[in-house]
């Protein structure tokens, strides 16, 4: 159901899916004269902003990446300070996400995950699993190409033991084996900063994602961002390989 505040020019072909990077919080920090982390932090404001505009215009699935697994490579107080940040948000943004009626899911792997931020994850997933409204997918600790090796690893196992015929293999199957198994795949992707790659995000699920780059920094990120990208996904033909009509 679309809010009563929902531009009437976005009330068709809406995108099911948006995933974003919410890139450029330290450029944006650093701009000010300001720490890293305070980027972040201004970010997390940010992603409270564009969950929220979601909501309002009616998106079911938006998927952020928020931690990749090459970011374990930054420095050692910018990490941990993002391993706080996180386990702050999900602890004191629960009961609104349950208010909402927002499902939050993670995709991404636990290991070098701290127990505690593990379990906090954990309690959010589970409280929010019966909700019905946005399903709200933070790409945490994630990398693609990983993905898509696990995805191989499970698959050859499941050979060995007799539980799948080689022959049988298709895209279909293989994708049932990726951590986004149940999500659609994205309609929208928006990278933010000027940054115009993919940075191991959703390698496979984005073949035909229609894309858009933005050169606002990610904390300046706003709703009429959000719906300006909607409505130039909104012109474009999506012909997912064949001929116009």
């Amino acid at each position: 159901m679309y809010s009563p505040n929902t531009p009437s020019s976005l009330d068709a072909n809406l995108p099911r899916h948006i995933a974003i990077v919410m890139d450029g919080n330290g450029r944006w920090a650093k701009a000010r004269g300001l720490e890293r982390l305070k980027g972040h932090y201004e970010g997390a404001e940010a992603l409270k902003r564009t969950i929220q505009a979601a909501v309002e215009l009616g998106i079911q699935y938006l998927t952020v990446y928020a931690f990749s697994t090459e970011n374990w490579h930054r420095p050692e107080e910018e990490v941990k300070g993002l391993m706080v940040l996180l386990r702050h948000h999900l602890e004191t943004g629960l009961d609104e996400l349950i208010e909402k009626n927002i499902q939050l899911k993670f995709i991404g792997f636990y290991d070098r995950i701290e127990p505690d931020l593990k379990k906090s994850i954990d309690k959010a997933v589970n409280k929010t699993a019966h909700n019905t409204g946005l399903v709200l997918c933070i790409a945490f600790n994630y990398g693609a190409r990983a993905e898509i090796v696990e995805a191989a690893r499970q698959v050859s196992e499941k050979v060995k033991k007799g539980e799948l015929i080689l022959e049988d293999l298709n895209e279909k199957i293989f994708a049932e084996h990726f951590l986004t198994q149940g999500l659609p795949d994205p309609d929208l992707f928006i990278r933010t900063s000027g940054v115009y790659r993919l940075s191991n995000y959703l390698l496979w699920q984005m073949a035909y994602t229609e894309m858009i780059f933005l050169d606002t920094q990610w904390p300046d990120f706003k709703k009429e961002d959000l719906i300006n990208a909607i409505s130039e996904y909104q012109q474009r033909e999506r012909r997912f390989g064949k001929i116009s009509a």
